[in-house]
């Protein structure tokens, strides 16, 4: 569960500075906050960043995130059963996106859970985020058991002088956004639905590892691709359209998540084979954008079904992709 946050940070962002513990925030300028997890970073997401953003052009303040790792409920519930869908890596690519000043990942464990609503209020959000605007979703919750609430929020902004503003709920066809139901979509394989929630493809990131060479023997060689984070979302198993930025061009391939049942494999893989693409990918860093669900995981009565069905798959990425080139 442990991140090695000095490699993690060493990372050259364009404009975001990332920071570790809300103490090491050292500025002087006022700040426009929020809080949160921020997993997925869907529209709803993406809407309080918008206006914390643009708030803070407005006043000429600080825009600030403050999120945490590991997850609360890893900590305060043991659940270490807690898929996300966003590592903290992929988290803070997507970030980088939003104009966001500051990114600040703040160590979450047993200490600061006890943390009360007012300490939290002064000793974090006063004291050294120098906060003058808090912008939270409509259903925010902080502090010791989650005590804190949005009235709790509107008091102890008269005692300390900073405003408290509330985003209502965001509905995408009349169905709200949460990072919940966008999981839940992932786990049925429904991809579009999912990417549809985030505003964003969902992404898995590893590195590509050597596997048996199946792929190879039938036309159809794969990058085996290793998730370093046990905490990371991994989608319904069967098989998937996906691209991937290759050298700065994207190539396309089709993703099969599963046991593989016909050669009798006894272990989870991530398994992409690419389009019209024949370099050497070992030991590389990829990152897949999910675009489809193509179908279920199935075993197949021999290779050479394996192999016809590969085709199958094939034709009909590229139909897929036909139509989204015309939409």
């Amino acid at each position: 569960m442990g991140v090695n946050l000095q490699t993690l940070y060493s990372v050259n962002f364009f404009r975001l500075k990332v920071i570790e513990n809300y103490k090491n925030f050292e500025e002087s300028k006022k700040s426009i906050v929020t809080i949160g997890t921020f997993d997925g970073v869907h529209l709803g997401h993406q809407k309080i960043i918008e206006q914390l953003v643009s708030t803070a052009k407005k006043e000429s303040c600080n825009s600030v995130l403050l999120t945490f790792f590991p997850h609360p409920r890893m900590v305060i519930q043991k659940d270490n059963s807690i898929q996300l869908i966003h590592s903290i890596q992929e988290r803070i690519e997507v970030l980088e996106k939003t104009g966001l000043d500051y990114l600040i990942i703040h160590p979450f464990d047993a200490d600061f859970s006890r943390l009360s609503a007012f300490d939290f209020v002064r000793d974090v959000l006063v004291n050294h985020l120098n906060t003058a605007e808090l912008v939270v979703g409509y259903d925010h919750r902080f502090g010791k058991n989650r005590e804190g609430n949005f009235e709790q929020l509107e008091e102890y902004s008269h005692m300390y002088d900073f405003r408290v503003n509330e985003i209502p709920a965001l509905d995408v066809n009349d169905i709200s956004v949460s990072s919940t139901k966008i999981r839940k979509a992932l786990y049925e394989g429904d991809v579009k639905k999912a990417n549809r929630y985030l505003g964003h493809a969902f992404v898995i990131s590893g590195t590509v590892v050597r596997g048996e060479r199946l792929g190879n023997t039938i036309g159809f060689p794969t990058a085996n691709l290793e998730v370093a984070e046990s905490y990371k979302l991994i989608p319904k198993k069967g098989a998937y359209l996906v691209r991937a930025l290759l050298s700065g061009t994207w190539v396309y391939g089709m993703m099969n998540i599963g046991v593989r049942p016909t050669v009798k494999g006894d272990s989870q893989t991530i398994e992409t084979y690419f389009f019209n693409f024949d370099g050497d990918l070992y030991g590389e860093t990829l990152q897949l954008q999910l675009l489809d669900f193509l179908r279920e995981e199935q075993k197949f009565d021999s290779v050479d079904s394996l192999k016809a069905q590969l085709s199958k798959d094939r034709s009909k990425s590229m139909a897929l992709l036909s139509e989204m080139s015309m939409s």
